[in-house]
Parts: C-alpha cells; structure tokens; sequence
C-alpha cells in the first residue's frame, strides 16, 4: 500500500544568510533573485578570493544544488561545516542531500543537529521526522511531527505525515481524523485525500497490513 506524503518540496531561496550576514552584495543579491547560474559564477569569484569564507560556501552549494549539481552541493556543504559554519539550515539541507541520496544513518545525525541548532524551526522537526519514518522509528517520528506541529499548527504537510505515522502504527481512526480534516479545510490538497482514499479502500478490502513507502518530500532552505 502507497501512503503519498506530496512531492518533493524544492529548495527555498529565503533566509539562507546566517543570521542576517551577507558574503558578498553581488553574489547574494542573484541568489535571492534566483538568478542561480549568476550566482554560482559570483560565488565561485568570491571564494577564489576568500578561500575561508564559509558562508560563500555554503551559497554555492544551495545555488548548486537548486541547478542538480548535487556532488558539487555535498562538497561546499562539507566545506562550509570545516570551515566553521554551524547554522541550522546548512545542516538542514546537509541532511536533505544525505536523505536523498539514501545515506540515511547520516541524514539522522545531521538533521538532529539542525533541530540542536535550530530547536524552533517546525522543519527541522518535520524533516528529521520523515528519516526517522523512513527507518521505522515510528514512536521517534510521531514526536518529532507533533513537535513541529506545536510549532506551526497550521502546516499541512506536517499534518499529512502524522496521519501517516498513524497509519503505519496502525492507528488507523487518528489516521483518518488527519487525513479528513485536511479535506474538509482543502479539498484541493491531494495528499491528505489520496492517503484518505487509500485507507478507506484497505478497510474495505482488509488490506491494512499490506506494505507501504512514503514518497519523497522534504523542506529545504
């Protein structure tokens, strides 16, 4: 059985400068244009320049990774931590890149140090929430979801994947109280109502103990 949590969220473009620092005008101001092909040039020129500049690092990286260029995102991330930057969206989408790439065990680490470094950031909860889903560390997942939850009541997304978590512990009825309501509020929002169509056709056909995966979501910054 499927349990579609939504596609894969793409990367935003707000609020990546650590606590409002800039490592360069130029460079930054292509990157919150979403000029990425711009930006990675500007940066490059930065960091030819300043070797050390951690910040321009992990830039480039966002901006490599937004473009598909994910070994190159991976190596500035990486730099960027060498180099001393412990901002919590850097290990955020450190994390994201492990997730995606199926280095699990190390999405796990990186992202609880994002939730260290940015405890009330609902995302770092929701994503380290998805990995602990994703390697069946249900109890640890519904936490860290509820958790995110308390800190923005209001994103779906979240909402969904609990009522994922619920099902997949077999709490089928706060499964479906979720899932309905996020219908009731949108019916436009499709998750919510694929994963409410699901479950009603597995308790029709006794089908709840068939095997399910989550589709591939995560929130970047």
């Amino acid at each position: 059985m499927l349990w579609p949590v939504n596609a894969r969220a793409s990367r935003a473009s707000e609020g990546i400068s650590s606590d409002s620092q800039v490592c360069d005008s130029v460079a930054d101001y292509s990157l919150g244009l979403e000029d990425y092909p711009a930006a990675i040039r500007r940066h490059l020129v930065v960091i030819r320049e300043h070797p050390e500049n951690a910040l321009a690092h992990y830039h480039l990286g966002f901006a490599y990774g937004v473009t598909g260029q994910h070994r190159s995102e991976l190596h500035e991330y990486r730099r960027a931590i060498d180099l001393g930057l412990d901002d919590w969206q850097l290990f955020l989408n450190l994390g994201l890149v492990y997730l995606e790439d199926g280095q699990q065990e190390n999405a796990t680490e990186v992202l609880r140090l994002a939730t260290l470094l940015g405890p009330y950031q609902p995302e770092t909860h929701f994503n380290l929430g998805l990995t602990y889903e994703r390697r069946g560390m249900l109890n640890d997942a519904e936490q860290e979801m509820l958790f995110s939850l308390r800190l923005n009541p209001r994103e779906v997304d979240a909402r969904n994947a609990l009522g994922l978590i619920y099902a997949e512990e077999g709490r089928y009825t706060l499964a479906r109280e979720e899932w309905s309501d996020l219908v009731s509020a949108d019916p436009a929002y499709t998750p919510a109502r694929e994963n409410l169509t699901i479950l009603e056709r597995a308790e029709r056909t006794g089908a709840k103990g068939a095997s399910h995966r989550v589709a591939d979501f995560a929130h970047r910054h």
